[in-house]
């Protein structure tokens, strides 16, 4: 009898892995920072509509996860007959939003904690006062199978720049370019990101959060 117990429970443990796997968005390729790409002369330019762009976030820990959005505060971007060359956009850290919470249900304290602005707590993930933005450079593209494109950039975050591909839906209507990321993942502590990391801190127990943050890109830009 306990050895089938045995073996149902690891085949249950299996499964969930599985899956927690199958639903996890896939992580970006990370390496190091490559030079920016450069556009034609020929060029046309695109100035992102702030109003309407944003980035989406979620973080993991063992008893949840918490979503929200960050700003995107200024950007171009630069197409050659019709594709996608070059472009940067900044990104307003001080703007970090918790959608999952509810006003004064925890809401406020998560956010003045992410962005650092709690005395004593400023370094534990994104201290804004210090690193009030976060920054993207194109890199290269890659065109995938079907309407997919491979985009390659430069992520800043904390003063530490690192390389990013993640796959992109591109799609042009009139004098407006859309860009919008498949849900993919990053490792934050390769950004200096570590609190609560268990693979930089040790009897953290269940008290961790997953190294993992999962991010979706949705820019969208006019023609200037």
């Amino acid at each position: 009898m306990k050895a089938k117990f045995l073996k149902f429970s690891m085949i249950l443990a299996i499964a969930i892995a599985f899956v927690g796997c199958k639903d996890k968005a896939d992580e970006a390729n990370t390496s190091e920072a490559e030079a920016a790409a450069v556009s034609e002369s020929t060029s046309k330019k695109y100035t992102v509509n702030v109003a309407e762009s944003t980035i989406h976030w979620k973080g993991f820990k063992p008893t949840g996860t918490h979503t929200g959005t960050i700003n995107i505060d200024n950007g171009t971007f630069n197409t050659n007959d019709g594709q996608l060359q070059s472009g940067t956009f900044s990104i307003d850290m001080k703007s970090i939003n918790v959608t999952d919470l509810e006003s004064g249900d925890g809401k406020e304290n998560l956010e003045a904690h992410l962005m650092g602005t709690v005395e004593g707590k400023e370094g534990d993930f994104f201290n804004v006062t210090k690193f009030p933005t976060a920054a993207f450079e194109i890199t290269g593209t890659k065109a995938l199978e079907g309407d997919k494109t491979r985009l390659s950039g430069n992520l800043t975050i904390k003063g530490q720049k690192h390389n990013i591909a993640f796959p992109v839906t591109i799609t042009n209507t009139d004098d407006m370019m859309t860009i919008e990321s498949d849900a993919f993942t990053i490792d934050r502590t390769t950004w200096g990101v570590n609190y609560g990391s268990k693979s930089v801190f040790d009897n953290l127990g269940d008290k961790f959060i997953n190294d993992d943050m999962e991010l979706k890109i949705v820019v969208k830009a006019k023609k200037a």
